[in-house]
């Protein structure tokens, strides 16, 4: 009998006795049918010609399809292109088992939303998980069956270029962040044909590398790893990702695509995922040259082995991992388990039910840039900005001012607007510029615009006419940067200033205009040392890389009609002398006192203070929120109880505007020591002008569990600190008791 007729007669008998969910059933019955090589090819994936994420690696896609020895693809999408190399899959090779087709879907396919860092300033998971659902429909409608997202690589380092596609510094916020994600990609039922395979990366402490240089060394002992960089990990498990990425960097000593502490002992054992793992892009051939493998064949044997399911674009399990099963020194069933997960995946996505349901042209032609994911765009962009300063009331703008002079090397830009990862987002016609979007205010003749200077070129050509147009404006407004490359994978920077003359030109215009408004807008990837513009500008709105709606949303900010209200996830520093600097640290010995900042043989620096530019939760509005009544419902509480805080925020302002209220705790005496504040909570409210209302958190001792020196987790007796505040700049006031 064809193998191809046997396997579909075992398919319907499941089926009819009741197996028709049964996955697992139906998995262990094709792998009855399999031989090593062809459970081998599973594991593998080669890349597509459709884009680039890293060093090329050729090969002959098409026959290593027909010969059943790849099982996935990168790079690969469109109806057509999907349709012909799925063709392949299924018609012309033994056991007609469907690819799985991947990309980088980071903050949108089409329709790009802003980068990750900006989706997290908007505190607001349901727009986070609207963000990824477009995504999905809209990946999926073009044969993609799974993304390399989520990041939640907790991150303190705005040196390292990647810092741009997380979701900040603090383990909480980022936690729920990487659920709200998932869930939008996977929905409720990944056997709907809009859905997509979630992929939580970079498996572990890729945030946390040395000099924030991407790629580099990571020491860490395991109670900083287990309380700070583990937990969004373990976030995304309990939220039920389909599969994890191994990263690129080495841990301790080991790296992180063949360490089987892990990716064995505790993705596997301790967490019970159920999911497969793929290696970051060429991650297990790079066991050699970071000195843990002595060659290719062994970097195949240590992936493997340690826990990696798949290896993407490094060709070593195709050509030597069955070799090395026949040789012992990879278990065969270690490929067996590998295999399974993969095919299980696929199961779930429904591609053994459909390989093409996918697979639909009028789909793909009818959901790209569909007009309600352009209102969403242009809504979420607006949520996850963040006006960092608002000196004399320069923002909004009134359309009653006369000339408003728009000045940068980024107020007509399309393409660096929708920054990096930006998938297939249309740099060149379907971005919103900063220029287009004010000119839906604005009358022409109110509009005057210079270039000034390009981003990175040291040419002053232009400064001349920027001054000029500035003298004959009676507000300014610049905009200006990094360009998108300037963040992102391989994108580190040692300079956190504003790149190029961009600085000089806004002192210049300063100096033209001493008595003017002047507003700064931000388009940047990562926190920037912005101690000398504080000083020379009015305002500051960061707007991140917005994307595809950026310069839209930005114009409804900029003439108030949209209220700021996101609110920083990540510390900007005074210079990068501070870094890493982050608002959950610990305390020292010395701590500097409250009363006495320049006490002498205290933890601090000669020349800047211990306190950030801007601190993690700022964010300000164009109304004002007092916060009042605080109350906690006991003093103390006990194992299995709760207790509950709340406070009334009332907004005191002329606007109606959103509020993002955050609870923090801080555990005073412990056996490890803990961080000086930690946030537990959060909630985004909207508080009409003069609106009062009364928010509260419950608080078990689930929050309060850490590991402690023996790496056991749990909470310990004591006295807590806690607080209810708009950031993270606070002094505690109030405590409670959890008793023994």
């Amino acid at each position: 009998m064809h193998f191809k007729s046997q396997l579909l007669i075992i398919f319907t008998i499941c089926s009819t006795i009741g197996w028709s969910q049964n996955y697992e059933a139906k998995v262990d019955s094709l792998m009855n049918l399999m031989t090593l090589q062809e459970k081998i090819g599973q594991t593998v994936m080669y890349s597509g010609r459709w884009d680039q994420t890293g060093p090329i690696v050729g090969t002959d896609n098409g026959r290593y399809i027909r010969e059943g020895n790849l099982g996935a693809m990168l790079n690969a999408f469109t109806v057509k292109g999907t349709r012909d190399l799925q063709k392949i899959a299924v018609e012309e090779t033994r056991l007609g088992i469907p690819l799985l087709f991947g990309y980088d879907v980071i903050h949108g396919h089409r329709t790009i939303f802003p980068i990750n860092l900006a989706l997290s300033a908007s505190w607001d998971l349901k727009m986070v998980e609207e963000s990824s659902r477009i995504a999905a429909e809209e990946a999926s409608a073009e044969g993609l069956h799974w993304t390399f997202a989520p990041m939640v690589d907790l991150s303190r380092e705005p040196r390292w270029g990647r810092i741009s596609e997380g979701a900040g510094e603090d383990v909480y916020l980022g936690s729920q962040m990487a659920k709200a994600y998932i869930k939008g990609f996977q929905g409720d039922d990944l056997s709907k044909s809009n859905t997509i395979l979630a992929c939580a990366k970079h498996y572990v402490a890729y945030g946390a590398a040395q000099a924030g240089r991407d790629y580099h060394t990571v020491n860490m002992g395991e109670g900083e790893l287990r309380n700070v960089y583990l937990p969004p990990f373990k976030a995304a498990v309990d939220a039920g990702v389909e599969t994890f990425m191994s990263a690129f960097n080495e841990l301790n000593g080991v790296p992180t695509s063949g360490n089987k502490f892990t990716l064995r002992d505790i993705l596997r054992d301790e967490w019970k995922f159920k999911g497969f793992v793929v290696s970051d892009y060429t991650s297990i051939n790079e066991l050699v040259p970071h000195g843990f493998a002595k060659d290719s064949i062994d970097a195949a044997r240590i992936g493997m082995n340690a826990g990696v399911d798949m290896d993407m674009v490094g060709k070593l399990y195709h050509h030597f991992l069955e070799d090395l099963v026949k040789e012992g020194k990879v278990p065969e069933a270690y490929v067996n388990d590998a295999c399974r997960r993969i095919l299980l995946a696929k199961f779930k996505l429904g591609l053994f039910d459909d390989p093409y349901r996918y697979i639909d042209q009028d789909r793909e032609n009818n959901t790209k840039y569909k007009d309600e994911f352009l209102t969403k765009a242009r809504e979420i962009a607006a949520a996850s900005s963040v006006l960092l300063q608002n000196k004399n009331e320069a923002l909004p703008l009134s359309k009653d001012i006369k000339k408003i002079a728009f000045i940068g090397p980024l107020v007509k830009d399309e393409y660096d607007i929708i920054g990096n990862w930006a998938a297939k987002g249309d740099r060149n016609g379907k971005a919103v510029s900063i220029f287009e979007g004010i000119s839906e205010y604005l009358n022409p003749n109110h509009i005057l615009y210079a270039k000034g200077c390009e981003i990175l070129k040291d040419d002053e050509s232009g400064f001349e006419e920027a001054i000029s147009i500035s003298k004959q404006a009676d507000a300014i407004v610049l905009v200006m940067g990094e360009g998108h490359h300037m963040s992102g994978e391989a994108a580190s920077r040692t300079n956190l200033k504003i790149p190029g003359i961009q600085p000089e030109l806004i002192k210049k215009i300063r100096e033209a205009n001493p008595n003017k408004k002047i507003t700064l807008v931000l388009m940047n990837g990562r926190p920037l040392n912005l101690s000398d513009e504080v000083n020379l500008v009015d305002a500051i709105l960061e707007i991140w890389f917005p994307g595809t709606m950026g310069g839209a949303a930005t114009a409804d900010l900029l003439f108030g009609k949209v209220n700021p209200s996101g609110k920083l996830t990540v510390t900007f520093p005074r210079n990068v002398g501070q870094v890493p600097i982050y608002y959950n640290m610990k305390n020292t010995g010395r701590p500097i006192p409250d009363d006495n900042p320049k006490e002498d043989y205290k933890s601090n620096y000669i020349d800047v203070p211990n306190t950030p530019l801007f601190v993690f939760g700022h964010g300000l509005s164009y109304t004002t929120f007092n916060y009042s009544d605080f109350k906690l419902s006991s003093q103390t509480l006990n194992s299995k109880g709760t207790i509950e805080a709340s406070v009334t925020v009332t907004n005191t302002g002329s606007m109606d505007g959103h509020e993002i209220v955050q609870l923090y705790i801080h555990d005073k005496v412990a056996s490890v020591t803990r961080p000086i504040k930690e946030l537990k909570g959060f909630q985004k409210i909207n508080l009409k002008k003069g609106e009062s209302k009364t928010v509260t958190f419950k608080i078990s001792v689930e929050d309060l569990k850490f590991y402690n020196s023996k790496m056991e987790y749990g909470v310990e007796p004591g006295e807590f600190e806690i607080a209810i505040a708009p950031s993270s700049d606070f002094r505690f006031e109030h405590t409670f008791k959890l008793l023994d």
